[in-house]
């Protein structure tokens, strides 16, 4: 049987630098050291008995055959975004449910359309802020197994009910159709978030091609979605049949990911790197050496804060001027002609949607190939800062109605440039930080270290969303 080393993800070659801190399980030096010498500092005595404690001196890490471990977290990366993205795309099925049912003028829309994205969005960023925020504090407390496939779970079956509703005749009851609506969405997001917090937790423990296969999956969500969205717009579907498939192909990348996960748990690549903490427990009094080791073993918050705050500041800031004009200002940017299809009908998905989703797409990717600056806190702060520019770029762009802000980039190649290097950088910076987090913290401190970027990404998202309902009213 090959155990070999993969030196070849499908995204670029393992670097020396990644082998030294990703493989720290096959550190070859610790069967040659004598912990108990006098003259040997205690932190590479300790490294050392960890290294002993878990066997590694001649161990070499599997392979993950076929690269199918990091297919599933591509997987998986795009199964955490699933909820918001299907939601959101079904925008002409929940007017279609919330429309005025005692007139046929349509033109005149209900408080229930006017504000079902709004609600949605609170809906949605809350209770996702909040379950991250517990699942960087005391999700290592709780099973991985439980986190990851009761919440896949969980969601299926809201989703299988989100689903079913669309069969049924609401108009008589659109009251308690928006409260379950909004119920299915605070229920469903929360287990979203546990899941996501979950899957940033273990891709801290492997290499970081594996992060990048999480969080471009979230992305690749995305670009599904608008493709979706202008295929809908295309062949103009009925809103409730397009909804209908919609959610039943959610249904099935749910039940595709939870068999996936099952699966990828069982295989030797997986448990290498997801249970070093199970081993050295198991085998602290085995070695007297490692004893001392036994209260270093529980990751501790305020610990792993000081390490990784401004990794995390910078997450948080990416998704707070992200958030904050996208889509809720970006989306009302409209071309400066009209009379065309391009203008009137396909530049909002195509720019606004589509262009961002690939944009953020290809940034992340970027940041796995390149991984610079990983290792600079401070620059990835700097250029982290320097992206808040974005935002008074395009409070400048064609934006109507307007009444407080003067219109100065009226082309519309200018903004779709703009718009590319938004998405680009918030692909780039956003995966950059969570490459850096889990490198600059202990092994066992690995999976806190990306659950904690995980919860700075949330409350970015809370952050911005909040901005975004300030800047629209100054736009007004």
């Amino acid at each position: 049987m090959d155990y070999a080393t993969n030196s070849r993800p499908l995204l670029q070659d393992t670097d020396d630098r990644e082998t030294e801190s990703d493989n720290f399980l096959d550190d070859t030096f610790a069967g040659s050291i004598n912990a108990s010498s006098s003259n040997i500092p205690d932190v590479t005595k300790e490294r050392s008995a960890e290294a002993r404690v878990i066997g590694a001196g001649n161990r070499i890490a599997p392979s993950d055959k076929f690269h199918f471990t990091y297919v599933v977290f591509y997987l998986m990366g795009m199964t955490t975004m699933v909820p918001w993205n299907f939601f959101v795309t079904a925008e002409e099925y929940w007017q279609y449910k919330f429309r005025n049912v005692s007139s046929n003028d349509t033109s005149v829309l209900t408080p229930r359309q006017l504000e079902f994205q709004s609600d949605l969005s609170i809906a949605a960023a809350l209770p996702g802020t909040v379950f991250l925020i517990l699942n960087a504090c005391i999700g290592h407390k709780i099973p991985l197994h439980v986190r990851m496939n009761g919440s896949l779970v969980m969601m299926l079956l809201i989703m299988i009910g989100t689903t079913a509703l669309v069969r049924v005749d609401t108009d008589q009851w659109q009251d308690a159709f928006f409260n379950l609506t909004m119920f299915s969405v605070v229920v469903i997001n929360s287990f979203s978030a546990i899941l996501t917090g979950g899957l940033f937790g273990i891709a801290g423990q492997f290499s970081a091609h594996y992060m990048t296969a999480a969080v471009s999956g979230q992305a690749l969500g995305g670009i599904f979605s608008a493709v979706a969205d202008l295929i809908a717009l295309t062949f103009a579907s009925n809103p409730s049949t397009t909804a209908f498939v919609f959610f039943i192909v959610g249904c099935l990348v749910l039940l595709l990911s939870l068999f996936a996960y099952i699966i990828m748990s069982k295989t030797l690549f997986f448990k290498y790197y997801t249970s070093s903490k199970t081993l050295m427990k198991s085998s602290l009094e085995a070695d007297p050496t490692a004893r001392g080791l036994s209260t270093r073993l529980e990751p501790r918050f305020p610990v792993v804060m000081r390490k990784i705050w401004l990794y995390g500041f910078s997450e948080w800031l990416v998704f707070v001027t992200t958030l904050s004009i996208y889509p809720a200002v970006t989306v009302l940017v409209g071309s400066e002609n009209h009379g065309r299809p391009w203008n009137d009908i396909y530049f909002l998905p195509v720019v606004n949607y589509l262009l961002f989703n690939t944009g953020d797409y290809l940034g992340r990717v970027f940041a796995g190939i390149f991984e610079w600056p990983w290792n600079n806190s401070i620059l990835i702060g700097m250029l982290t800062i320097g992206r808040v520019a974005f935002v008074p770029a395009m409070l400048l762009c064609n934006i109507t109605p307007r009444h407080n802000f003067p219109v100065m980039i009226h082309s519309d190649y200018m903004f779709i440039v703009l718009m590319a290097a938004f998405a680009l950088s918030n692909g780039y910076l956003a995966n950059i930080a969570l490459i850096g987090a889990p490198r600059v913290v202990d092994p066992h401190e690995k999976e806190m270290a990306s659950s904690m970027l995980a919860a700075f990404l949330g409350v970015g998202l809370a952050c911005g969303s909040a901005i975004s309902l300030m800047i629209i009213e100054m736009i007004k």
